[in-house]
């Protein structure tokens, strides 16, 4: 589905966000191939968020929505066991791209990436931050919420409103995540690649433990 202008419009005064976010269309596509693991391994438009050593034998890949559900109970159930034992012990690099199901994810995705700038491990502490309180901002006033959240990580009011009507960063979300639809057939939340392969939802620690072990062997 490609969001068109007149929708995209009417979603932000529903959800409250009408003053701030820009117009262009946000994409949301889905459609469904084969894709390499340097398919995976190429950022587009945006740099890469990413915990852990650039040589580590393992890289995963993960693709989420600030809006799903089912990301943030992974974040809070699986995530913090991946780290502990593969991600802080140099094994596994950890790759986080937006796939914003729609324009109150987007927001969540614009404001991590306002706050952190460059510096990764502030960016997965907003998302983590984000996630864990996914039921006051998606499910209250968006906007409020999203505002208060800015400011608890040191941004002014001028500062968040300036970063959600960011078009430029809107469009390279967009354009990442056509590409992720386009190329690598992502077209749900969670989905990961683990050195290329895919693996979509739900998945629990010993799932993963069971395609990343062999691989930290060979």
């Amino acid at each position: 589905m490609i969001i068109t202008r007149r929708a995209f419009t009417t979603m932000l005064s529903l959800t409250g966000l009408a003053a701030l976010a820009g117009l262009s269309p946000l994409r949301l596509v889905s459609e469904a191939m084969a894709q390499s693991a340097a398919d995976v391994a190429k950022p587009v438009s945006l740099p890469d968020m990413a915990l852990g050593p650039n040589d580590a034998a393992v890289t995963i890949t993960e693709y989420a929505s600030m809006t799903c559900p089912h990301c943030a109970a992974f974040n809070e159930q699986v995530f913090p066991r991946i780290k502990k034992e593969y991600i802080d012990t140099g094994k596994v690099r950890y790759i986080f791209r937006e796939f914003p199901l729609d324009i109150k994810a987007a927001a969540g995705s614009m404001l991590s990436r306002c706050i952190a700038k460059d510096d990764a491990p502030k960016y997965f502490a907003v998302t983590d931050m984000l996630f864990r309180q996914q039921n006051d901002w998606v499910m209250k006033n968006t906007t409020e919420t999203l505002t208060r959240i800015g400011k608890q990580a040191g941004l002014t009011q001028q500062q968040v409103e300036a970063c959600l009507k960011d078009q430029a960063l809107l469009d390279k979300i967009a354009a990442d995540q056509k590409y992720a639809s386009d190329v690598l057939k992502v077209d749900s939340t969670p989905t990961f690649f683990i050195n290329g392969e895919k693996i979509k939802g739900d998945t629990s620690f010993e799932e993963f433990a069971k395609k990343i072990n062999p691989l930290l062997k060979s």
